[in-house]
């Protein structure tokens, strides 16, 4: 008997619409053989499902469930293909553990943590299993003094806000004047900002998943931005950057990345298909934690369907592996 599958889409931030293509791809490549996929697309004003006739329907938020020609259609699991708020972020992650509904994601504490870049780069500093790059964290309802950042900091410095992604809202500072208007402009973003040093070093990230207790790590890419940092534009316009996979760097580097990864995401109790970005500083060697990506991009050039292909797979068997082990949580 076919599954019935809710894969959301859309969402709360300006990730929204990378959410929609992610989850365009995850739709066409989900077995139709195997599960009956109901694409809700989540905003603020309405959960909704639009059927092949282009009838619409609400969610009912009560039960999650979809009134829908006269019957109601309830979910076996959730497959979240929203980045950024409330997909990635910990909060639909609760909603569906309070009705008891699996989900292909990470746990709502792991999501929220991995969330905010600057309490997850703290408990990866606990771990002492990687470098995490030295960083400030301010709130927008609590002053600061710029001058007094840059006496602990050492530039160039990122300016990010600590909840969200895509790099929206990030900048790079390379002069003492320029950080002011760059902490405004990530306060626009989010309430909260992570200032952190930059390492001059490649940059090198691999997905990761576990399947009947046994973790995947998947091929290594290393992006290659044409512009400064691994922008907005950089990450979704065609050109800007070469994403190589897998990553032509040393054997030691590939395994020491994978096998840190691997760490973390037991560490961080993470499930389902994560994506972890570092620094490789090749002038000392060192490696440098940059982020973990709980909900990565799923679009036809995504990194992890890239590294997907790579490892031999097809995201069609992918994608079916992480709805039947997120089917287990059920049993």
């Amino acid at each position: 008997m076919k599954k019935n599958i809710a894969l959301v889409a859309g969402g709360y931030s300006g990730e929204a619409v990378i959410s929609v293509q992610s989850a365009a791809v995850i739709e066409k490549q989900l077995d139709s053989s195997k599960y009956n996929v109901y694409k809700i697309a989540i905003s603020r004003n309405s959960w909704t499902y639009t059927g092949a006739d282009g009838k619409t329907a609400e969610i009912d938020k009560n039960d999650f469930s979809l009134p829908l020609n006269g019957s109601k259609v309830t979910f076996d699991a959730v497959f979240i293909g929203i980045h950024g708020t409330p997909g990635e972020d910990g909060r639909l992650q609760g909603y569906f553990e309070m009705l008891g509904i699996p989900y292909t994601s990470c746990g709502m504490v792991t999501s929220a943590l991995t969330f905010n870049k600057s309490y997850c780069n703290k408990i990866v500093a606990a771990l002492d299993v990687v470098n995490v790059s030295k960083s400030a964290h301010i709130f927008k309802d609590q002053p600061y003094d710029a001058a007094a950042l840059l006496q602990q900091l050492r530039l160039p410095v990122f300016v990010k806000p600590a909840e969200g992604g895509s790099s929206i809202g990030m900048s790079k500072v390379t002069k003492a004047e320029e950080l002011p208007a760059a902490i405004e402009k990530a306060f626009k973003e989010d309430n909260q900002v992570l200032i952190e040093e930059f390492i001059k070093g490649r940059e090198l990230t691999c997905g990761l998943f576990k399947v009947n207790g046994q973790l995947t790590v998947l091929p290594i890419t290393e992006v290659i931005s044409s512009k400064e940092f691994f922008d907005y534009e950089a990450k979704y316009t065609p050109g800007v950057s070469q994403e190589i996979t897998p990553a032509q760097v040393p054997d030691e580097i590939t395994q020491r990345v994978q096998q840190t990864a691997g760490i973390l995401y037991d560490k961080l109790n993470c499930r389902g298909i994560v994506r972890i970005d570092f620094i490789w500083e090749e002038a000392t060697g060192k490696l440098f934690f940059l982020e973990v990506n709980t909900m990565p991009g799923q679009s036809e050039n995504s990194l992890v369907p890239q590294q997907v292909r790579a490892s031999g797979r097809t995201l069609q068997e992918f994608y079916g592996m992480l709805i039947e082990e997120s089917l287990k949580l059920k049993a």
